[in-house]
């Protein structure tokens, strides 16, 4: 492999052909494997089938490789070199030599990489002697958890964390071992509670790993400096780099030790009082706080918050105990009496009148048509799911006498949304938002705070006869686990709306339904879409035995209920959105002929959808996404990132980047609305099926004919070509932590 660099000028390398042997054989041609558009091969004899060189032992040759271009990025290219011992005889062979070139600014030459990207490692464990811990000041009207109780063990010595490591070490082999069979297994109702246990745990696992690669000291720093606040001189701010890209995730109310660099006879325990771009305000006990100053230099132990995960496997336990089977494993009727009447609805959108996907899965919803099987809104991107669930509910609101609504997201964000258009037709003396301790109260819109738990700076949790009062609350799916600790009783709720299901664990869904949902009575309705990115997990584990599957799509994919029957959904349980409201044709084309069968409907504004078509700098419509699912924007400008193909193996093994993950590319590629633009290497690119697909037409490049000759050489060398073995160094991003509770 031959690589070299050009600073957008003409580069010529030489290559020398030698024969190493101890007998003359004969250079016949040479030729690349596919067109080089910014390659020139010279050689000073011209080498072709009716011109060789002869080439005595000892001897070689000089071909000259000139490339030019202006454009910066990669360039890979490939030679085939033929020989002949004998002229006269048909016998030939053949060798593949392989070439890099990479166009760079000055500019960016100074900006790369001085090393191979390596991942966090895992600091060096040292057998620590017994410590005190001393507990830190809490935020303002933040209340401890279950949690914070029940950790108060580990308070005591590090000797017991030492204890919980190697006990957590044979924990996973008695897992993995042991238990093997349990996750090897399809999910049953049988096996329910226990697989997802297990499930639980190898994930908290591998989060307890992944934390201490966070701990300093580590590769990049020696130690960690504080400094008192300047407005609040009782907490202390420290730089934690990458903290706004959740890596670590550190939310308002987690904790994390320190100590003086040099000293571990005391430990103190910080809990997060703000988070801001790249550092935390701590609050710490009296007893570091006297003897502080500025720049003191300390070493950091990071800690996760099991607060999320004790409430899933609660959630688990709870399905079991409130008989939720026929929600979670839900089967059609044998028998159904007459047809069910549709309530006739004056909708307060009167747009989804018009769109009679919505409007069924208005009045279904309504009527209660697929309790207790949980009612799908599957909406492809762009077509209105939050819309139709928002309806629905007011719906409900308007048209039923009894009923009390939850209504749930993964994100904050997202739960968000809900709740303001909710509030657009709605009484907001029906409606409660009940916010997480850990949520930034500066990140609460204003118009929600009102309707609130939000009191100032503190949030109050009111007790459980107030919130029952609530004909509407909105939570995310994991705080809704304080309304079933709070003791409001199950089929206190007679529905439970949760959007973006798709992008939940399927036992965050749990959480708003065990011990809340009455499983005879109750409606439960998930919307999202199993096209679209899945839950974010950490353990490759958890991902193998099922643990990234979401309940929206183990529905869709287990469930003939959910499934066409004919080509055709059953609306009683099931509606799938056709009408794109977002995006120009040409930006939806591809992923509707691969994800939703060619039958999405363009229907988004004409004049928005067309308002950059004119754009002088387009070419020839090519057209952290995590973040993007459910938004949308008019214009999206998506980085491949790759331009080297020796990876994408690799990223579709770890479910890495764009290139090699459909869900992720579908993501991607849909959440404009009049204008997409792709940056990337279209050979990269064009080496997976589906971004083929997409680029194919899409960028400026002239077009070239390769000539039969040249073609059937090029067919000689495919096998050399693909039994090459290559090396390659896996490099695993470091995966972004939840940011939400």
């Amino acid at each position: 492999m031959h690589m070299f660099f050009c600073f957008l000028e003409q580069y010529v390398v030489t290559l020398n052909v030698k024969n190493n042997g101890t007998k003359p054989v004969h250079f016949t041609y040479y030729t690349p494997l596919h067109w080089l558009r910014y390659f020139t091969l010279k050689d000073e004899h011209k080498v072709t089938k009716t011109n060789p060189l002869s080439l005595q032992p000892g001897d070689s040759y000089e071909i000259h490789v000139h490339f030019c271009c202006s454009l910066v990025g990669f360039y890979p290219a490939t030679l085939a070199f033929e020989f002949k011992p004998d002229l006269q005889a048909s016998t030939t062979f053949h060798i593949v030599r392989f070439f890099e070139a990479q166009c760079l600014t000055s500019l960016g030459r100074e900006l790369a990489p001085i090393a191979p990207y390596k991942p966090r490692s895992l600091p060096a464990w040292t057998p620590d002697t017994n410590c005190l811990i001393v507990d830190g000041e809490r935020p303002e009207g933040y209340q401890p958890s279950v949690n914070t109780l029940l950790n108060t063990i580990y308070n005591k010595c590090n000797s017991c964390l030492i204890v919980m490591l190697y006990a957590a070490t044979l924990f996973f082999f008695y897992i993995y071992i042991f238990r093997r069979t349990v996750l090897e297994s399809p999910l049953s109702w049988e096996n329910y509670f226990e697989k997802f246990q297990l499930l639980l745990f190898l994930e908290e696992l591998q989060m307890e790993v992944d934390i201490r690669r966070y701990n300093i000291p580590n590769k990049d720093r020696d130690h960690a400096i504080m400094i008192r606040d300047p407005v609040n001189k009782k907490l202390l701010i420290m730089e934690v780099p990458g903290v706004s890209e959740n890596r670590p995730s550190v939310l308002r109310g987690d904790k994390l030790l320190v100590y003086p660099a040099g000293e571990k006879q005391v430990k103190y325990c910080g809990y997060v009082h703000s988070v801001q771009l790249d550092s935390v305000k701590l609050g710490f006990d009296s007893k570091l706080l006297d003897s502080f100053v500025d720049y003191m230099k300390f070493h950091v132990e990071f800690t996760i918050n099991r607060v999320t995960l004790r409430l899933q496997h609660r959630a688990a336990e709870l399905a079991n105990q409130y008989r939720l089977e026929k929600v979670l494993f839900p089967t059609a009727p044998t028998f159904v009496s007459g047809q069910t009447v549709l309530p006739k609805l004056k909708l307060f959108d009167w747009k989804l009148e018009r769109n009679p996907e919505q409007y069924q899965a208005v009045q279904h919803i309504v009527a209660g048509t697929s309790k207790p099987a949980p009612y799908l809104v599957f909406g492809p991107p762009g077509t209105g799911k939050t819309v139709t669930l928002v309806e629905a509910i007011k719906q409900i609101e308007k048209t039923q006498a009894s009923y009390h609504i939850l209504a749930c997201a993964p994100s904050n964000s997202a739960a968000d949304l809900l709740c303001r258009k909710i509030l657009e037709h709605v009484d907001e003396h029906k409606v409660f938002r009940l916010y997480a301790s850990s949520r930034d109260p500066k990140a609460v819109p204003d118009r929600l705070k009102a309707c609130s738990n939000l009191v100032g700076e503190c949030y109050i949790f009111p007790p459980k006869e107030k919130l029952m009062e609530y004909k509407i609350l909105v939570t995310t799916l994991l705080t809704a686990g304080r309304l079933v600790t709070g003791g409001i009783p199950a089929g206190h709720f007679t529905h439970v709306f949760v959007d973006e299901a798709g992008h939940a664990v399927e036992t965050e869904c749990l959480v708003p339904l065990a011990g809340l949902l009455n499983a005879e009575s109750g409606q439960v309705v998930l919307a999202g879409d199993p096209k679209q990115l899945g839950p974010i997990l950490r353990s490759p584990f958890a991902l193998k035995y099922g643990m990234g599957v979401s309940l929206l799509e183990r529905m869709m994919n287990g469930f003939s209920l959910y499934q066409k029957d004919e080509g055709v959904f059953n609306n009683r349980y099931v509606t799938k959105l056709l009408r794109n409201y977002r995006s120009h044709p040409a930006i939806l084309k591809i992923p509707n002929e691969l994800f939703y069968d060619g039958e999405l409907q363009v229907c988004a504004d004409e004049i928005l959808r067309n308002s950059y078509c004119r754009w002088e700098h387009l070419p020839q419509k090519v057209g952290s996404v995590e973040e993007f699912q459910g938004q949308e924007r008019r214009v999206i400008i998506v980085s491949t990132v790759r331009s080297s193909p020796n990876y994408l193996e690799i990223d579709k093994q770890f479910s890495l980047g764009f290139v090699k993950n459909e869900k992720r590319f579908n993501v991607a590629v849909t959440r404009a609305k009049a204008l997409l633009i792709v940056v990337g290497n279209p050979r990269v690119l064009n080496a997976d099926p589906t971004w083929a697909r997409y680029v194919s037409g899409g960028y400026k490049c002239k077009s070239r004919i390769i000539p039969d000759n040249i073609y059937q050489f090029i067919l000689t060398f495919i096998l050399i070509v693909f039994s090459s073995h290559f090396n390659f160094n896996s490099q695993l991003l470091d995966p972004e932590w939840r940011n939400d509770l």
